[in-house]
């Protein structure tokens, strides 16, 4: 039949849903921004928990919908080549150009040839930890190759790199219209200059709480605290020693403590081994976090394992200590904050004390230039988008 034109598709890969605070708010954050410049437009979130992802993000764009198309797959191509990433990006990029290979997507993948942008979200999810998910980019330029889309990758923190696998992450990534990394070290892996963390697109905009609304009967938080137990290189022990001892240095009183939870469960096991030397900490899960705001101010501070919650909390204008658990993949996250005026002090090592910080976070003005930095780049992945036509 003869083609017609269409609202635009904008398909957005993510490991959304899982639930995870960065990976949350960066999605929320593009939806958010899709909802503003392209209500019409059909969004498509490829997500490995699409069912979680649509109870958090279903609200976001009128128009937006959850599948798992291009995860299913790396995870079908990783079963059989233990997750070795040039073979899982090869299997998907032939899956997607035969789908008889992966016959239970083909819908999905006819589904992707429907799309004017495939646009990989930001996060730190396409590295040497999970080296299958070089097959999201993998799939991503197949259909573009097949079908003109336009393609972008924003964000990316690409440390570690998997062994052998940096020609393979070159090829990729040169495929792909728009390539957008977060810290210097991804940076270099690609012979490239660093850009933003993609949580910056709309950081300004994501919810806040008062602390004297979430606690009006006591005297709100003064020290917050989000520790978590994955990706730690230490220890738990080691890790649980550290923080206990900062605050400890401090002369925090414990009843001004409040653990923040980033992860559901992952963050709470660390301070399981902590908690009973601080009697009357109080705790902020990861739902009142996502369903009511984050309860921060300038006068707080901080004390945080997960970038996001620096970043978050550095928006507002709170000063902290940032401690990174992998010098190969926490340390350049939070470097990056920190050369881009987070104003936070990073621990070298973990038995460090560094004075309680009295300042610290964005100034407005330097935020103010990140996020339109950031809002230039989702226009030039966006504006104009959406002219292909489709037969129908």
């Amino acid at each position: 039949m003869a083609s017609r034109d269409h609202s635009p598709v904008y398909y957005l890969i993510t490991p959304a849903g899982f639930p995870n605070y960065g990976d949350e708010l960066i999605a929320d954050g593009w939806l958010r921004h899709l909802a503003e410049v392209a209500p019409e437009a059909e969004v498509w979130v490829d997500t490995h928990s699409p069912g979680p992802a649509q109870l958090l993000h279903g609200g976001t764009h009128p128009r937006v919908r959850f599948v798992d198309t291009l995860w299913r797959l790396c995870g079908e191509a990783g079963r059989d080549s233990d997750n070795d990433p040039w073979q899982v990006a090869a299997w998907v990029q032939r899956a997607v150009n035969d789908p008889s290979l992966s016959p239970a997507r083909r819908h999905g993948i006819e589904l992707l040839r429907r799309a004017d942008v495939l646009h990989v979200l930001g996060g730190g999810y396409v590295n040497g930890i999970w080296p299958h998910h070089f097959g999201l980019l993998g799939g991503a330029a197949a259909i573009a190759r097949q079908t003109g889309a336009r393609t972008a990758m924003t964000g990316q923190g690409l440390v570690p790199p998997p062994e052998d696998g940096t020609a393979l992450l070159r090829a990729l990534t040169d495929r792909f219209d728009i390539v957008d990394v977060r810290d210097a070290e991804s940076a270099d892996v690609l012979g490239t200059e660093p850009g933003l963390d993609d949580a910056f697109l709309t950081i300004a905009q994501q919810p806040t709480i008062a602390p004297e609304t979430v606690w009006p009967d006591t005297e709100p938080p003064e020290v917050m605290v989000c520790v978590q137990s994955d990706r730690n290189d230490s220890g738990p022990g080691a890790l649980a020693g550290a923080v206990l001892s900062l605050l400890r240095a401090w002369r925090v009183r414990p009843e001004t403590v409040c653990f923040v939870e980033g992860i559901p469960r992952v963050d709470n096991h660390i301070v399981a081994l902590i908690e009973q030397e601080l009697p009357g900490a109080r705790h902020y899960s990861f739902a009142e976090l996502w369903d009511h705001g984050l309860p921060v101010t300038a006068q707080q501070t901080w004390v945080s394992t997960r970038f996001h919650l620096h970043l978050a909390a550095a928006a507002a204008g709170a000063g902290g200590v940032a401690v990174p658990l992998s010098t190969e993949y926490y340390t350049p996250k939070h470097q990056a904050l920190l050369d881009l005026g987070s104003g936070w002090t990073m621990l070298s090592e973990l038995g460090d004390t560094p004075d309680m910080p009295d300042s610290g976070g964005f100034d407005a003005a330097t935020l103010d230039a990140h996020r339109k930095r950031k809002l230039r780049l989702a226009e030039s992945i966006y504006d104009g988008a959406g002219t292909r036509r489709w037969q129908a």
